[in-house]
């Protein structure tokens, strides 16, 4: 089995692994970048996504991605994006199409995330370039309930000759070669890669997810505001969710302490109860509390490491 895959020459990298986006900060895309996988920086709720791009190509001179999700309207941030020098835009949830010709016009390459071998056809047809078959031991937002060992190949098989993205539950290098004998192109993780050096989170956090094993990584219909209706998510179990459940898990408007502010940014900024905001460095206040993104992955998670580090680690049974 090799290291280097058709995608990575599609997408100009050495190694078959992306970052998923689970910081608007730069320092951990370009680091994964630099290492020779596939970097990715969430720009879909920045203020201006063209910033983010050239902070990030600042720190970097390899290929990395920027991510959307397309619960909103993101044309205008895309437009920025792209006028920045972005040239890989990943999507999650919602419809591509109208996006797709102003990225393939600035010579950029279009990855989408699915669920199910259906939402991945209807992806290819828009004209999406690599797809992305996102099974639901995921971390964070969660498209589908398909696992990831039926769903790659599935994916794989429905939409040849388009290369896949195999994502959800991969947090080894056992698990890179897994999918990669299942018929990807690559691996997306995004557990693994919170305990990088370079990402910015709490030490709290950190410390949680060290200790998580595979079973508090929980999925949940609509425990966070995410901002949309509809968006399952996973994350670890914790005081927030032990209160939701012993309410009777009741939807957006009647859970218990909605609007208590729990916690505050570095900034001073408030952070109440189901926020989505996870904790940060210079977050205070009920740490444990928060949302504690993860997948179930998170159990192979058990050191802080450099983001390149990680890399050699993932691809070294290739």
């Amino acid at each position: 089995m090799s290291a280097h895959t058709p995608v990575c020459e599609l997408l100009g990298i050495e190694r078959p692994i992306v970052q998923a986006p689970v910081s608007a900060d730069p320092r951990l895309p370009a680091a994964v970048s630099n290492a020779g996988a596939l970097g990715s920086v969430a720009l879909w709720w920045a203020d201006d996504a063209g910033d983010l791009v050239r902070e990030t190509t600042a720190l970097t001179d390899r290929p990395f991605s920027g991510n959307f999700v397309l619960t909103s309207d993101q044309h205008h941030r895309l437009d920025q994006a792209l006028s920045a020098g972005l040239r890989i835009v990943s999507f999650l949830f919602g419809d591509p199409h109208s996006y797709v010709d102003s990225i393939h016009d600035a010579g950029g390459l279009v990855l989408q995330t699915v669920g199910s071998a259906e939402e991945a056809r209807r992806a290819a047809g828009c004209g999406v370039d690599i797809v992305i078959a996102q099974g639901w031991e995921a971390g964070g937002h969660v498209l589908g309930r398909v696992a990831t060992l039926p769903l790659v190949p599935a994916v794989v098989d429905a939409v040849a000759p388009v290369p896949v993205i195999a994502a959800g539950g991969i947090g080894d290098a056992r698990g890179v070669a897994a999918v990669l004998a299942l018929g990807a192109q690559a691996a997306w993780l995004g557990t693994r890669f919170l305990l990088a050096d370079e990402m910015p989170i709490h030490e709290e956090y950190r410390r949680r997810l060290i200790a998580a094993t595979e079973t508090d990584a929980e999925w949940y219909p609509n425990l966070y505001e995410v901002g949309w209706p509809d968006a399952p998510h996973r994350a670890i179990h914790n005081s927030t969710a032990e209160r939701w459940e012993a309410a009777g898990r009741p939807p957006p408007g009647s859970r218990p302490g909605e609007g208590e502010v729990i916690a505050h940014f570095a900034s001073g900024e408030p952070i109440v109860r189901y926020s989505p905001a996870p904790p940060l460095v210079g977050t205070t206040g009920e740490i444990e509390a928060l949302s504690l993104w993860a997948g179930q992955s998170v159990a192979l998670a058990k050191q802080t490491q450099p983001a390149a580090e990680i890399v050699a680690e993932l691809v070294s049974r290739l």
